[in-house]
């Protein structure tokens, strides 16, 4: 499809999609002032959070990880997996089930294993089983409602958690932080929107260089969980193999597969996001290692977030990542909602 030829986009994406992406800082600061208002679980003593989900439900535990790991006075475990670790026993231990469904197995694992084991618990979730067996068992439920899809509520996945660790002391209070982040994305938007002609609009053209070609996206610090979002958006939204990597871990092992296979080299885009509120030799790395790819051959850009703080460079760029996919859906003509993939997948899985 035209990128430029936007009132066509209606006819492929179906359940409006680009709806929910322009709709996302509006969601962001939604769901911090919710996350006031919701009842606390018993804090005190608690020496280790671990965030279970999956998917769209867990990248929100994956940006909050990252922002806080610098400022938080607990230690965060992103858990994507059935069951729990062996150590998280006990009332020192809150394990905060978080799944847009509230069906998703893996989660539901792990909550029963942190309701045997005696930790505190809380459910973040749409409704579906978690509410009602958290409920049953007297567990706080922040339930919020959203109809979309779980990648399009990553708002709500990360400002309800935001709003729990500010309001249990965990982090110093981000509210400040938090609205540059919404004022640096809306003012973002006014080249990103459907609307602006590819000439003008960063995103679509992304989208056009995107276009046929392998993505992989580099991250470090508060940037790498959105590297990861970067990769699920074109994986779901456009229905496109791509693959996300770790700085500086990927300079001790990714750098060595710089020669083979050479043919696919022409294929690859790399993009490296960066930011000056990362760590200064996180932006040296990703500078000099883009040069490195350029140098074998393959393709590699480092995008820069905008100026600000931490919070405003992250959901800045998780932002375009998320138009950029769905540009990437239009010219490959498919609808960015539907994962049949996925539900296909699960629906064998339970049969199982």
């Amino acid at each position: 499809m035209e990128l430029n030829d936007f009132e066509a986009f209606a006819a492929i994406d179906r359940a409006n999609m680009l709806a929910e992406i322009d709709g996302l800082p509006a969601q962001l600061q939604k769901a911090w002032k919710l996350g006031q208002q919701f009842p606390m679980p018993a804090v005190e003593g608690v020496r280790q959070v671990i965030i279970a989900g999956m998917g769209g439900s867990a990248i929100g535990a994956d940006l909050l990880a990252a922002y806080a790991a610098p400022r938080a006075s607990v230690p965060i475990t992103v858990w994507r997996d059935y069951d729990l670790p062996a150590w998280a026993q006990g009332e020192g231990v809150l394990l905060i089930a978080s799944s847009h469904s509230g069906n998703t197995e893996e989660t539901l694992s792990a909550f029963a294993a942190a309701q045997a084991r005696g930790c505190r618990v809380l459910a973040v979730t749409r409704g579906g089983k978690l509410a009602a067996q958290a409920a049953e068992a007297g567990y706080p439920v922040w339930q919020f409602v959203h109809p979309g899809q779980p990648r399009a509520a990553v708002g709500y996945s990360f400002g309800l958690l935001l709003a729990l660790f500010a309001r249990a002391g965990w982090l110093p209070d981000p509210e400040d932080e938090l609205a540059e982040a919404v004022a640096a994305m809306q003012t973002q938007q006014a080249t990103l929107q459907a609307p602006v002609p590819t000439a003008k609009n960063p995103a679509k053209q992304w989208a056009l260089r995107l276009e046929g070609k392998w993505p992989a996206v580099f991250g470090s610090g508060a940037l790498a969980p959105v590297a990861r979002r970067w990769k699920g958006q074109i994986s779901e939204i456009a229905k496109a193999w791509a693959q996300f990597e770790f700085l500086p871990e990927a300079d001790h092992n990714t750098l060595a597969g710089l020669h083979n296979p050479q043919a696919l080299f022409a294929q690859t885009v790399t993009l490296f996001l960066s930011g000056s509120a990362d760590h200064p030799r996180h932006r040296v790395r990703a500078r000099l290692t883009a040069q490195v790819f350029r140098e074998h051959g393959l393709t590699a850009e480092v995008i820069a977030a905008p100026r600000g703080r931490t919070l405003a460079q992250q959901w800045a760029l998780l932002h375009l990542g998320d138009y950029i996919a769905f540009y990437l859906a239009m010219r490959y003509d498919t609808d960015p909602t539907p994962v049949m993939a996925i539900e296909g997948f699960k629906a064998a899985l339970s049969q199982t």
